[in-house]
């Protein structure tokens, strides 16, 4: 570890809020991951510009987690320093037929906000594990809606600790990408445009789609969320499913016999775990329809 790096730390943010060998498992959906050098938490757009200038001045790797969905840590954990931005970056606040929320506040909250407000537009996300920044940098999406649709802009903190605004034409998104991955920017707030609508819809269209959701996916075993992408004019749960692969373990990793679309954890999985599953069922189904699925969950290491 890098100490006058955790003593600078500790400095700008209060030896309550930077911890030294911190577990990811416990920051994580998946339940799994070994320590980051480093773990801090920042209370303020101000703090993480200054962190990242720390961290950018000494040569040390940084990277940003939320709720730690769609991610699979390495049983080693990683290097440098992860950066916390969640419950610390979570203010939600209606401005007219907009939302405007931190990075930290959960997709869930952000949705239960706009319905309370009578905005409607991200329902879509009510149900979408992880916080508005992992939505802003991922494009997150689901049941025909994505960030991209209704987000106007994106605030950011550059590795430079400049605070630079990005609204929707430079945001560069595609499909579970944009360009906040590249330019290491991170997202510490967004403003949503919504749709004035009444309540009472909003409210029944989140209630429709959790009951689906809740029916579908095994949201009951720790997991990252989707595990593969969509490839195109495919789903890869079906090419999952026609490979006779529902229900295959790897150690406690299994492809949930309730959605093969995700592997979970089911029951002392390590990443080594899920990572052999992931490539058993990539070769597998590769073999048996010629489609070459790609890992939609992040993957940190103390290399990578």
């Amino acid at each position: 570890m890098n100490q006058p790096l955790f003593e600078e730390l500790t400095g700008i943010v209060g030896a309550a809020n930077v911890r030294a060998s911190e577990p990811l498992a416990t920051h994580t959906t998946f339940k799994i991951g070994g320590p980051a050098d480093i773990f801090v938490s920042p209370a303020s757009i101000e703090e993480i510009s200054r962190v990242v200038v720390a961290c950018e001045h000494t040569g040390e790797p940084w990277r940003v987690i939320g709720c730690g969905s769609d991610l699979l840590v390495d049983d080693a954990g990683v290097s440098g320093v992860v950066i916390e931005v969640r419950d610390n970056l979570s203010e939600i606040r209606v401005e007219g037929a907009c939302i405007v929320a931190g990075a930290g506040a959960t997709n869930a909250a952000v949705a239960e906000a706009a319905c309370a407000a009578g905005l409607s537009g991200y329902e879509f996300a009510c149900g979408i594990p992880g916080t508005l920044g992992g939505a802003a940098i991922m494009n997150a999406g689901a049941y025909d809606g994505e960030f991209s649709q209704v987000c106007a802009s994106v605030t950011c903190v550059a590795p430079d600790g400049r605070v630079v605004e990005v609204p929707r034409s430079d945001a560069e998104w595609s499909y579970r990408g944009s360009m906040f991955d590249y330019a290491r920017y991170i997202v510490v707030s967004a403003t949503l445009e919504l749709s004035r609508a009444n309540e009472a819809d909003v409210r029944a269209r989140m209630d429709e789609l959790t009951e689906r959701r809740e029916a579908k996916q095994p949201l009951d075993m720790p997991s990252a969320g989707s595990t593969f992408k969509r490839p195109e004019g495919y789903y890869a749960a079906a090419l999952i499913d026609e490979a006779g692969l529902r229900g295959l373990t790897v150690g406690g990793a299994q492809v949930s016999r309730k959605h093969t679309g995700f592997v979970v954890n089911a029951g002392g999985a390590t990443s080594a775990d899920v990572r052999a599953l992931i490539a058993e069922v990539q070769r597998r189904v590769r073999e048996h329809s010629g489609v070459e699925l790609s890992p939609e969950v992040r993957m940190w290491g103390r290399d990578a």
